[in-house]
């Protein structure tokens, strides 16, 4: 066999496939409070209170709730926000989707039937760059470090307490007196 041909392949040329774990889920039942920043894409069927970002794709499903802001590349909306959403591209509210809010859009698809209570800003990919630089707080990912150094992991055995040095020794307590049963 020849395999020399297939060692000057461009591999570059091939789209990058996303792998299911690249994706943060939500799920229906689970409820955030505070801040989430993703670098990947985010779906969400549960509750966020507070700002959602993400450099990829939302997707909101039917029974999501949300409350606060909400930025992302590309949105595909299907359930219920409090607060205003910030899109790069491209918004797809779907006929269930309820907005109570304003909305900053480049481009903006909606169905029948979608609920959009506030207003529409047309922005830029510019305009969306600098509101998220105003706007929201990304944090760098910590270096990685092994688990069992950082003290981070919660199935390590917990550390057992000191024992008191010898100079230092509670003293003992005397056994207790037994007390006569009455027959």
């Amino acid at each position: 066999m020849n395999f020399s041909k297939n060692l000057n392949v461009n591999k570059s040329s091939k789209p990058v496939e996303q792998n299911v774990n690249d994706v943060s889920r939500i799920s229906q039942g689970a409820a955030i409070r505070g801040d989430l920043s993703s670098s990947t894409d985010i779906r969400v069927d549960g509750q966020v209170d507070g700002t959602l970002f993400s450099e990829g794709k939302v997707v909101v499903g039917e029974s999501a709730r949300l409350s606060g802001k909400l930025f992302a590349t590309n949105i595909d909306f299907w359930g219920k926000m409090d607060g205003d959403i910030f899109v790069k591209d491209t918004l797809s509210l779907k006929s269930s989707s309820v907005v109570n809010g304003n909305i900053h859009v480049r481009r903006i698809q909606v169905e029948m039937g979608a609920q959009i209570n506030g207003s529409f800003k047309m922005i830029s990919e510019q305009e969306y760059d600098q509101l998220v630089s105003t706007m929201v707080r990304r944090t760098e990912p910590a270096p990685a470090k092994p688990a069992a150094k950082s003290g981070l992991n919660p199935f390590a055995p917990k550390p057992s307490a000191p024992k008191p040095s010898a100079s230092k020794a509670a003293p003992k307590a005397e056994p207790a007196a037994e007390t006569p049963v009455a027959s």
